[in-house]
């Protein structure tokens, strides 16, 4: 699992974060609101291991293990995964070569792209030239060769249509294992028992709820997680009230 004790972090001598205490349990999603400039992507940065995020205070843990400062590749090789929200474009080196080298399985390579209906992108530079719902969709399919424990998602809904929402959904939803209907003769309970990965989903539209079913939702509000409940609670009250009468509920826990 993931814990994050009392976590506070700066970035160039600016505090971001203050006495960040979250836990995610084998299985789970967590849903992270918040207002533009609250530390969200700061968080997600300082668990994938950025060293310009410099932690103060604090410990980070993940399976029994303190990663606060293990740098970005071990964390990687322990399970964590990140699709950013702007993603580089690299020249003259091809999507096919990136994917392959997270799945370790050149054979698997076109069945995932096919799943996001991005097989034509292959052998194209990555993300050179590609529109917003591409860049998604090639960096999901990084994270879906690369099958990490904890997949952390940067507003994966930022910038897409609806035609790709659908398709960034549903590929969402599976690598977390979050299928709503039983397989392999499971029941509901046992399926739910049997999920392992867990996740970490930024959004700002809430259009990614629509497609994956959380347990908890977080609000962070300038650098300090102010609210915990259901997250369809908390974007309902976002939508109706705003972020400042969301916090100021007492939801926290």
């Amino acid at each position: 699992m993931l814990i994050i004790e009392n976590l506070q972090v700066k970035l160039l001598n600016k505090e971001l974060l203050r006495h960040i205490d979250l836990e995610i349990r084998p299985g789970e999603t967590h849903i992270l609101f918040g207002p533009n400039g609250s530390g969200k992507t700061s968080l997600l940065m300082t668990i994938m291991g950025y060293p310009q995020y410099e932690v103060t205070a604090g410990k980070i843990w993940f399976n029994g293990e303190d990663i606060t400062h293990l740098s970005i590749d071990q964390r990687a090789r322990r399970g964590i995964g990140m699709s950013y929200q702007r993603p580089p474009a690299i020249r003259g080196v091809k999507t096919r070569q990136i994917v392959e080298m997270c799945a370790g399985n050149p054979e698997i390579v076109e069945q995932l792209a096919e799943r996001l209906n991005f097989s034509d992108f292959l052998d194209r530079d990555i993300n050179v030239g590609f529109s917003g719902g591409e860049i998604k969709r090639s960096e999901l399919l990084q994270l879906m060769a690369q099958k990490p424990e904890l997949a952390l998602f940067d507003e994966p809904e930022s910038g897409v249509d609806l035609e790709n929402i659908a398709i960034i959904g549903n590929a969402i939803d599976e690598l977390l294992e979050r299928g709503h209907l039983p397989r392999y003769g499971k029941s509901v309970k046992e399926e739910k028992e049997s999920r392992t990965r867990m996740g970490l989903i930024i959004t700002h539209t809430g259009f990614i709820l629509d497609y994956i079913t959380a347990d908890q939702g977080l609000v962070l509000y300038d650098g300090v997680l102010a609210c915990r409940t259901n997250p369809m609670e908390i974007f309902k009250q976002i939508r109706s009230v705003g972020y400042e009468e969301c916090v100021r509920c007492g939801c926290a826990s």
